[in-house]
C-alpha cells in the first residue's frame, strides 16, 4: 500500500510546480530580448583622466543612463545578469562590486534564481578607434541582463504604432513595395502577445517573491 501523501507533501509539490511554471516562461523563446549597458562611455575630446573603481562601473550598468535601451529597471526585476569586463579588472573587486548590488534595496532580484549573475573577463583593455569619437580606456563592463522592466519598451512601441497605424501614415508606402495591410494587423497582435507574456511573467514572479519560500 502507496503512503498517502500528507498536507505538507502537496503543499511542497505545488511550490515546485509553481516554480517549474515561471522557470519555463522565463526561458521560453519569447521572452529572450536581453537589456544592454556598457559603461563607461567617454568622448575623446572630454577624456576622463579619473578611473573609475570596479563598483563605480558596476554600478553604472544599473544606472538607466547607460542603457542602450530607454526603460527603467526599478520597476522591474531582474532575472539573470551577465556582466562582461574588459581590461584592468580583478576578480575579488568584482566579487565585492556583485555583493554589494545585490545588497541595493533599488535593484531588484527574482527569489528563485540566486546564481543569478554569470561574469566574464578579458584582460586585453577597451580598444577604441583611433581619431574616433571614443576615448581610450583601461577598462569598461558590458551588461547583458533579462529583467522584466524592457516590457515599458514594448508598450512605448506599441504607442507610436497605433498613433501611426490610426492614420494609416507611410502604409501606402509599403503596400505598394508588395506588403498587404493585413501584416500590420497581424504584426501588432504579436507584439501584443509579447506584452501580455511579460506582464505574466512579471505577476507571477511577483506572487513567488509574496507567497512562496524556497528551500535549495
Amino acid at each position: 500500500m502507496k503512503p498517502t501523501p500528507d498536507l505538507a507533501d502537496q503543499q511542497k509539490l505545488r511550490k515546485q510546480k509553481k516554480r517549474v511554471t515561471v522557470l519555463s516562461r522565463c526561458f521560453y523563446h519569447r521572452i529572450h530580448f536581453p537589456l544592454a549597458t556598457y559603461a563607461p562611455i567617454y568622448s575623446s575630446d572630454r577624456a576622463y583622466h579619473e578611473q573609475l573603481s570596479i563598483m563605480d562601473l558596476t554600478s553604472a550598468c544599473f544606472n538607466p543612463e547607460h542603457q542602450m535601451v530607454k526603460c527603467d529597471p526599478r520597476r522591474g526585476k531582474y532575472m539573470a545578469v551577465c556582466l562582461l569586463y574588459r581590461g584592468d579588472v580583478v576578480p575579488k573587486d568584482v566579487n565585492s562590486a556583485i555583493a554589494s548590488i545585490k545588497t541595493k534595496r533599488s535593484i531588484e532580484f527574482v527569489e528563485w534564481c540566486p546564481t543569478g549573475f554569470k561574469v566574464g573577463l578579458n584582460y586585453q583593455p577597451p580598444t577604441a578607434v583611433p581619431g574616433g569619437d571614443l576615448a581610450f580606456i583601461s577598462r569598461a563592463v558590458c551588461m547583458l541582463s533579462s529583467t522584466t522592466a524592457i516590457a515599458d519598451a514594448w508598450a512605448r512601441l506599441d504607442a507610436k504604432f497605433d498613433l501611426m497605424y490610426s492614420k494609416r501614415a507611410f502604409v501606402h508606402w509599403y503596400v505598394g513595395e508588395g506588403m498587404e495591410e493585413g501584416e500590420f494587423s497581424e504584426a501588432r497582435e504579436d507584439m501584443a502577445a509579447l506584452e501580455k507574456d511579460y506582464e505574466e511573467v512579471a505577476q507571477d514572479i511577483e506572487e513567488m517573491d509574496e507567497n512562496v519560500s524556497y528551500e535549495y
